[in-house]
Order: C-alpha cells, then structure tokens, then sequence
C-alpha cells in the first residue's frame, strides 16, 4: 500500500482581515458535541481522463494545489469561525470562538500510485492517514479547531481531507466548508453560511396545556450520566463502506414494507437501510431473540426552519426501543425507527434545547460511548464539491470520531449516477463483528457493492 508523506505543513488565513472583537457564540447542540471529533475524505480522480487527447502535459494534477490554498484564503472571509480559536467565556467558563484570522492548519502530502489503485486496497488505518488531526486541546490558543490535508497522488488524482472538532460544526456543517471552497476555487464566488443562534420556539407555538417530549431529553439525561460511568475499552475497530444502488434500496424498502390496508405506508429509505443493519448487527453481536440498543442520529435543520448553510451543530440524537423487536424482523425493526423519527418533531427538539439551556453547565459526554449509533446524513451534498469543470468526488468517506460503545453506522447519499435513492452506509464495528456481518445473509440478499472493507486489504 502506497505510504503517505507529508510535504509541509503552513496556516492559511483568510485575504480579509475579521474585524477585532468579533466572537461567535456556541449553541447548547454545539456544547454537547464537545467531546467529538470529524474527519472527511473527497477523493478526485486522476487527471487523464479530462486532458484532451493532444494534452502531453502529464505531470499536472487537474487540480491545481496551488489554487487550492489561494482559494482557501479566499473562502474563509466568509467563515470567520473556522479560523478562530477557543476562547472560555468570562460569564460561566463555557466556550466560544475568537474570530481572530489564527487560521487553518494545512497539510501537503503526496502518496505512490494512483488514486484509483490506492482505492481499490484502501482501508480504515490508511484512509486516516488522508486526515490530519492534532490533539492540543489543552492549548486552545494555538490548536487549529479545524485542519485540511491535500494528498497528490504521484500518477494521478487527489485526496483532500479535512478534520474539526466536533463542538464548532457537525458533518453537514463540514461539508458546506468544502463544498463553498470548491465554488470559490474555480467559480470565484460561492453561497455564504449562516452564522446566527439557534431559532428560539416561535410564539404561540407552545401551547398553555404543552407536554414535554421526555423520551427525547431523558435519552441526553441518561447518556450524560452514563459517559461517566461506562469505561473506555481499547478495542480495535474496523470500517465497512457499502454502497446501495437505487434498486437495491427500493428492494430493502419493499422488505421493510408493513402490510397496512388502510394506508400501505413503506418506511423512507433511513427507516429500510437502518433497520436493516440494526437487525444484522445485532446478530453479528450474537444477541438472540432480540435487538441491541440503538440510538439515531439525525439532522434538524428541516424540522427546526434553519436553512442547511446554517453554521453549527443541529444533530439530535434519540433513542429506539428495541423491546418487542424480534431477531430478523425487519418490519418491525424499521417500525419501531419510523415511530421514533416522528416524533422527533420541532416541538420535541426545542423542548430538547430549552432543556439543555436551562442546565447548569453539562460535562459534554462522549455521545456514541453506549449504545450503537446511526446516523442518517441526508442533508449533506457532498457531490456538489466539483473542483472544475465537472470534476467531482468519486468516493466520500464520514467519519465521527472517537468510535466507542457498540459501534456506528453512517447512512450517506450515493453517488447520483446510481439513481436517486442510492446510498453509501459506512459501519464502523469491532473487526470480528464486522467479519461476521459481512457474512450475513439478509444484508448480502440487497447485493451491496464492498468500497472498503477487510476483503479490500
């Protein structure tokens, strides 16, 4: 496997300066996520399939690196976030931002062969090395919250990684980043974020006779309390990229389907591939006759108004009862999601914040240290990052870090050349669990196609 090596390693600023005393605040979804992290992979392919046929010149990327940083500098005038640092405030010791143009940290790296090679073999360990990460927390005045990691690759292609802490942007928030940076590269504008608090609960929205959703806050109640408790074991995980073409989604929707005469409603395809996988994990864990815990992960930017370039964490995390879920019911496993998915609604996620802000100061837990978490991604667009004249990723890979607890499941979009409802479901497992379901035949009857995985080693 072709080994990465890095190249230098400078701070890029953005071309304007932010004017002084400018903070941003950090919202009470932003709080909780503290103790996280994210790390992105885009891969772009090489670049002989877009030079003309009389193009000799085959020592160029079709990415220009060079561009890239000038780019950059140019897109965070418009996140002055992303280069400030941490800052406890004088109030109640919670943090937030100084926007105080101390950049971005930026890595240049180059790896052996192709991009396309390097794809074909790549695997968990190896796709990290595409990201750089530095733990400074403790140094909050130096550490870079966020870094970018452009990887050549010497016959071909490009790798451009990038990494937050997860208390100033969740994925959906991450890839705009990228996204508003390719627009800025070749295009020299792009859609600006939006940098303002969460919308508070619109006026008359409560009403006088209003019952909290407590399943909902009771799920962060009890995570908090059990992050304390629950040790941090070393166990070696490994990560499964599987991509779902349109049909094979609409297959899984079908079986997931319930036999309802009144309304012959089929769950979405969050509710199929999720219950999908609960159910097969849950074997490869070796539970019987039932389900193991299992929270969902889900973007609120819809349910709470907030348009997506919103700039922050609106991920909300809530719990699925597994009782009366039977092993291989896959009916029911996407039921009893589907039930929970409703209810997550805007009335239920602001009595969530509301909870949240009337606290007193929360120790931030580890959110995927207990129960197996799924997230579903919708949100992001990952395939709007075209760097150039219909230059776009060919593969994505999303991860929230660290993994602990029972494991994490992803649900992204799909390439869109396989179809509307195609998806790519990362599953991050420990390695003998995943052996085990990638054994699995009910998850093997959807004929999903290995990106990554223990066959790609």
């Amino acid at each position: 496997m072709a080994k990465v090596t890095h190249v230098c390693k400078r701070t890029v600023v953005s071309t304007k300066p932010v004017p002084p005393g400018k903070y941003h605040p950090l919202s009470v979804l932003d709080r909780v996520m503290e103790k996280n992290n994210l790390r992105m992979v885009f891969y772009y392919p090489s670049m002989r399939s877009y030079h003309n046929d009389d193009d000799d010149d085959d020592d160029q990327t079709v990415i220009n690196v060079g561009r890239l940083r000038e780019s950059l500098a140019e897109m965070l005038t418009s996140f002055p976030a992303v280069t400030g640092r941490l800052q406890e405030n004088d109030k109640n010791g919670e943090w937030m931002i100084k926007c105080n143009d101390a950049g971005v940290r930026m890595v240049e790296a180059r790896a052996q062969g192709s991009v396309e090679h390097w794809l074909s073999c790549v695997d968990r360990g190896r796709e990290l090395n595409l990201v750089y990460w530095e733990e400074l927390y403790h140094k909050p005045y130096f550490w870079s919250t966020f870094y970018v990691q452009i990887t050549e690759f010497e016959e071909g292609g490009l790798a451009i990684g990038l990494s937050c802490i997860h208390l100033l942007a969740d994925l959906t928030c991450a890839t705009m980043i990228i996204n508003s940076w390719a627009q800025t590269t070749f295009y020299g504008k792009m859609l600006a974020s939006y940098f303002h608090p969460l919308p508070p609960r619109k006026l008359g929205n409560k009403k006088s006779n209003h019952v909290p959703y407590t399943p909902l806050t009771n799920h962060y109640k009890s995570t908090i309390e059990r992050s304390k408790t629950i040790p941090i074991v070393n166990t070696k995980y490994t990560t499964l990229s599987l991509a779902f073409a349109d049909h094979n989604v609409r297959a899984c929707i079908n079986a997931a389907q319930m036999i309802d005469k009144a309304h012959q409603i089929g769950p979405s395809p969050f509710e199929a591939l999720a219950g999908l996988f609960w159910v097969c994990i849950s074997k490869a864990k070796g539970i019987a006759d039932r389900l193991l815990n299992m929270s969902v992960c889900l973007d609120m930017r819809r349910v709470l108004n907030v348009d997506k370039r919103f700039f922050g964490n609106c991920m909300v995390y809530n719990e699925v009862n597994p009782k009366g879920v039977l092993e291989n019911d896959l009916s029911e496993a996407a039921k009893a999601i589907g039930e929970v998915v409703v209810k997550m609604d805007n009335e239920g996620v602001m009595d969530l914040i509301e909870w949240l802000q009337c606290s007193k100061k929360i120790d931030a837990p580890l959110m995927n240290n207990c129960d197996l978490v799924c997230s579903y991604l919708d949100v992001v667009d990952p395939y709007l990052a075209v760097f150039g004249d219909k230059v776009a990723p060919i593969r994505v890979s999303y991860y929230v870090e660290p993994v602990l607890g029972l494991g994490q499941v992803l649900i992204l979009p799909g390439p869109p050349k396989e179809g509307p409802l195609s998806k790519v479901v990362m599953v991050t497992l420990p390695e003998d669990e995943l052996m085990r379901l990638c054994e699995d035949d009910l998850l093997l009857s959807f004929s999903p196609t290995i990106l990554m995985g223990l066959n790609k080693n």
